[in-house]
């Protein structure tokens, strides 16, 4: 199981991976925090990204996700990580955290992170 966070689920949806990240995702199912939901939503209604969430593909997709929510847990173990970041990537990190489930991203903050268990 991996934790996709909101930029590698969209660039998954749109086709837009590298060849390492569409590697792993071949070998493991998905899944996200809750809050990677809120966010594709803000981001398409700020035009910030064009994903038709009622298309079938797309909805398919999301509708395989493994889904973690929000705990407080989850919430608590924003304290155990070693980077400070938005609300969500923070969220998004401490899901891994918690569940001890590689997190797929981008994002260079996370990354250099010595607690959150990443992919690759």
């Amino acid at each position: 199981m991996l934790n996709l966070d909101t930029h590698i689920l969209v660039f998954a949806l749109s086709g837009n991976l590298t060849s390492t990240e569409r590697k792993i995702l071949s070998a493991e199912k998905w899944g996200g925090s809750d809050i990677v939901f809120w966010e594709i939503a803000m981001l398409i209604q700020r035009g910030r990204i064009a994903l038709d969430l009622t298309d079938p593909a797309v909805a398919r997709v999301l509708a395989e996700l493994q889904v973690w929510p929000i705990t407080l847990d989850i919430a608590s173990a924003i304290h155990d990580l070693d980077f400070d970041s938005d609300p969500a990537d923070e969220l998004i990190a401490a899901t891994s955290l918690r569940h001890n489930i590689p997190l797929v991203t981008r994002d260079s903050t996370i990354r250099h992170s010595k607690v959150v268990p990443l992919a690759f």
